[in-house]
């Protein structure tokens, strides 16, 4: 763990131990941390860190080349996910030896990334269980990292696909819920892979509802994921959120004014971000639509 990323980040927000620590520990606390004589626990350690607007992995550095190369190839299979480009996931996941994975942040990025991907490919179910449940009961106990509610999201989806309604309405519930009154160590993050994490679950989320029909509750989640997106200058779900709001503007027979709009936008960002997958979803629509002869595209 680097101690001096965290130091760093507390002085340039000009932060003080004592009011960085008001409320959550003692001075003599942070100060053990931060000189290196004594580590606090997991629960206060998240608390300081969202209090400053990062999460607990950023502190989390890599030790060993493998270790570094690993981490890299993580992060390009979270992106290539939030493009709905599965096969190069699936290919760069393949390459990641968790062998040298030496935190445990990076332990919970694998699971989690690694359960998600082979639900949305349609995997073997046991598999997919075996990765949430080493999430949830054995690297989160306490369930107070936002892998815990990433686990929670993969098991909805994976219950909806396998027709198991009663455990999906509950796994989308508490993502719902969560996304509705983020817990404390969470709220005030500000981190990229925190946010995109976070419009992840809003997207999934809200497209397991306008798949049940209940398009309002899906609206409220798209409109969050857009308001995400615009504060956080982020695009990568906008395709897909805007594709969600097509959708539902044309199971609900919206005017065709309304329904084109969002057409244009969601290919307009499919092409900025390029995914190619939300261009070939829209052609799919476009023939729903002049099958249903609802209006003329």
């Amino acid at each position: 763990m680097n101690t001096e990323v965290f130091v760093a980040k507390r002085k340039a927000l000009k932060l003080s131990q004592v009011k960085l620590c008001a409320g959550i520990c003692t001075q003599a606390t942070l100060s053990k941390f931060e000189n290196g004589s004594r580590l606090p626990s997991l629960t206060i350690l998240t608390k300081l860190c969202a209090r400053m607007g990062f999460g607990i992995e950023v502190l989390y550095q890599p030790t060993a080349d493998g270790t570094i190369e690993s981490a890299k190839k993580l992060a390009k299979v979270e992106q290539s996910i939030m493009i709905e480009d599965y096969p190069h996931a699936l290919e760069v996941l393949d390459q990641v030896d968790q062998t040298v994975l030496d935190s445990v942040p990076l332990k919970l990025q694998y699971y989690y990334l690694r359960g998600v991907l082979t639900t949305l490919i349609n995997g073997k179910m046991d598999g997919i269980l075996f990765d949430f449940s080493v999430i949830l009961n054995e690297l989160d106990i306490s369930h107070r990292t936002v892998f815990t509610v990433l686990a929670f999201l993969g098991s909805g989806i994976l219950y909806d696909r396998h027709g198991k309604t009663d455990a999906a309405a509950f796994y989308f519930n508490k993502v719902r819920a969560y996304l509705s009154n983020k817990n404390e160590a969470d709220r005030d993050r500000t981190d990229p892979i925190f946010q995109l994490r976070l419009l992840m679950m809003v997207y999934y989320t809200a497209a397991y509802y306008t798949h049940h029909q209940q398009y309002q509750i899906s609206q409220s989640l798209i409109d969050m994921g857009i308001s995400l997106c615009a504060t956080q200058h982020m695009t990568y779900y906008l395709p897909s959120l805007k594709f969600l709001a097509a959708q539902n503007a044309v199971s609900e027979r919206q005017p065709t004014a309304a329904v084109q709009t969002l057409i244009a936008d969601t290919l307009a960002f499919a092409k900025i971000n390029g995914n190619e997958v939300i261009e070939v979803k829209i052609a799919a629509l476009k023939r729903r639509i002049e099958e249903q002869m609802v209006f003329p595209l």
